[in-house]
């Protein structure tokens, strides 16, 4: 190896080193583990009343099935395959008070599908193993084109909570004149066809790459709502019913931006946040701390 070779060696080995130390870097939020390899396109996860195990799922044209990850051990734990179910775009869960589990067939990137769906699972189902779901087929009250206009639309979503009984669905705005505007959808959780009803909506912030919303949250006393998009999260709390944007809003600059697209509260006063694994990127599970 000549000197030049040698020189060239260690620069190119400086350059990983920088690289590596940077991709580390995770803003306000810590590293816990990088996450397996078959959760490369985590697109989801939620955690029930006592649980440990975040129930996770990956994103459109994966299997059906629904992950029981467990963030001490770094390890899936159980997994529940739906068996009358296609992945045609999952992009979020949710789990009521009685430990069902929602899952959220309502990705909508293009604004013109008309067979979304929301899936329920028992808590039964998270012995593990094949189960059928009940199933929400559901529409938006407001859309009227399958795709309207591309500076109306606003009908993908990829976050959802369940609270008292409904399921509320929060947009990630897709319109060609992006403003900020998540609008939120109220529907029943009970399975049948459903129409989703517009009770309200909010500006996050300006810039389409950072502002659009990517998965929700509520915490186990129902008083906290988390919203995430790549490098920001807005906490929800002091609502009146489910005026969620009536109450404090924070918004809180994760310093990192990443395809994030999954948040769940461990408690609190800490938040599980993933995303998605992009080529040598991401791929990881953080916790955030709050306030």
């Amino acid at each position: 190896m000549t000197n030049l070779d040698k020189i060239y060696k260690f620069v190119l080995l400086s350059l990983i080193s920088v690289s590596v130390t940077n991709c580390q870097n995770s803003g306000k939020m810590k590293t816990i583990h990088s996450l397996p390899g078959i959760m490369k396109e985590i697109s989801g996860f939620e955690s029930a009343e006592g649980e440990t195990i975040l129930w996770s799922i990956n994103d459109s044209g994966n299997d059906p099935k629904v992950y029981g990850y467990n963030p001490t051990t770094n390890k899936i734990d159980k997994t529940i395959r739906v068996v009358n179910a296609k992945n045609e775009d999952w992009e979020d869960l949710a789990i009521d008070t009685e430990g069902s589990i929602y899952i959220g067939d309502f990705g909508n990137n293009s604004n013109k599908r008309k067979n979304l769906a929301i899936y329920k699972l028992s808590s039964e189902a998270k012995k593990g193993g094949k189960y059928k779901a009940e199933k929400i087929s559901f529409r938006y009250e407001d859309q009227k084109k399958f795709p309207p206009k591309r500076s109306k639309r606003n009908y993908d979503v990829e976050a959802f909570i369940s609270f008292n009984d409904s399921l509320y669905l929060f947009t990630k705005n897709r319109s060609s004149k992006f403003d900020g505007t998540t609008k939120v959808y109220r529907l029943p959780d009970t399975p049948g066809e459903a129409i989703a009803e517009l009770i309200g909506s909010y500006k996050t912030c300006s810039k389409k790459s950072t502002c659009m919303i990517t998965a929700a949250s509520i915490n186990r006393s129902r008083t906290k709502i988390a919203l995430l998009s790549h490098d920001k999260v807005w906490l929800l709390s002091e609502f009146e019913g489910d005026d969620f944007f009536g109450g404090k809003i924070e918004q809180i600059s994760l310093q990192h931006d990443s395809q994030k697209e999954s948040i769940s509260f461990k408690n609190d006063s800490t938040l599980y946040i993933a995303d998605e694994r992009v080529s040598i990127y991401g791929g990881n599970i953080y916790e955030l701390t709050l306030k």
